[in-house]
């Protein structure tokens, strides 16, 4: 993040989409065990290698959600810095300005 701030020129917004966290019962669940079966199998099919869509669903658990990484935006020296959860938490996308 800090690198992001740097190279941006003032007034310059960062816009990070990710996959976080999800914030609904039951669809957490439901997402949960789709992606670490579906998106692998899934991946398998069409590329031939279920590999990679393993690792991925992976490190998205491992990435931070969506408050930890508002705060580690504002950290690196970010301002106006907020988050905007699309449905229910699969997805979020993240934006702060370098005033």
């Amino acid at each position: 993040m800090s690198e992001a701030y740097r190279v941006l020129k003032r007034g310059g917004r960062l816009l990070v989409l990710e996959f976080s966290e999800v914030e609904m019962p039951l669809l957490d669940r439901f997402y949960d065990q789709w992606s670490f079966k579906a998106i692998p199998r899934f991946g398998k099919m069409i590329t031939g290698d279920a590999e990679p869509y393993q690792y991925l669903v992976e490190s998205i658990r491992k990435f931070p959600n969506q408050g930890d990484f508002a705060k580690m935006i504002s950290n690196a020296g970010f301002s106006r810095v907020t988050f905007t959860n699309y449905s229910g938490g699969i997805a979020a996308l993240h934006s702060g300005w370098k005033l």
